[in-house]
């Protein structure tokens, strides 16, 4: 599977970025966003709670020597921070909504860092699933979570291949 394309939309944004910290690929699935940063010299921590994925992930880090490592965590816990030590330059999300996490997630982007991020949102209960409110966004709930950073993109609406109701947004963290 390809990397998202508003990943590729914005690499640009990502690699300009000091890497002394690594990007965060947050529930990252079968890692294809990340791997596609690892293969550009971007150092990435893939973080999800299936091991399945994490294995095959690794496979790739250590036979193609790319920077990065796996982090097999549940971010789901309850009154657990699983980010509440970490800094990153960047957090990619892509197909994920856990809102207890937004918090903690703005406090783990070191300043001038970045965020982008693509979910689902309440319109998209037509096409499929997700379709637990629990698992999709209010209208304008992403720019919301992020209003005191600099949006440097942001969408709502239709998204295609596959059809879905999404949101974006590619946001800096301000110094």
């Amino acid at each position: 599977m390809p990397a998202a394309k508003l990943l590729l939309d914005h690499l640009d944004l990502l690699t300009k970025l000091e890497h002394s910290l690594p990007v965060l690929d947050l529930a990252c699935g079968t890692g294809q966003n990340g791997l596609m940063l690892a293969r550009r010299g971007t150092p990435v921590v893939f973080s999800d709670r299936s091991s399945r994925d994490l294995e095959t992930i690794d496979r790739h880090l250590t036979e193609e020597g790319l920077p990065g490592n796996t982090w097999n965590v549940d971010l789901e816990q309850p009154g657990v921070n699983p980010l509440s030590n970490d800094a990153y330059s960047a957090i990619i999300v892509f197909r994920y909504l856990h809102r207890p996490l937004f918090p903690a997630l703005i406090n783990a982007v070191i300043p001038g860092g970045l965020v982008v991020y693509e979910t689902f949102t309440i319109a998209n209960q037509p096409y499929g699933r997700p379709n637990n409110p629990d698992f999709l966004l209010q209208p304008g709930e992403l720019t919301s979570v992020f209003q005191e950073w600099e949006t440097i993109y942001e969408f709502e609406g239709m998204l295609r291949n596959p059809d879905r109701i999404g949101a974006q947004i590619v946001a800096r963290k301000p110094f």
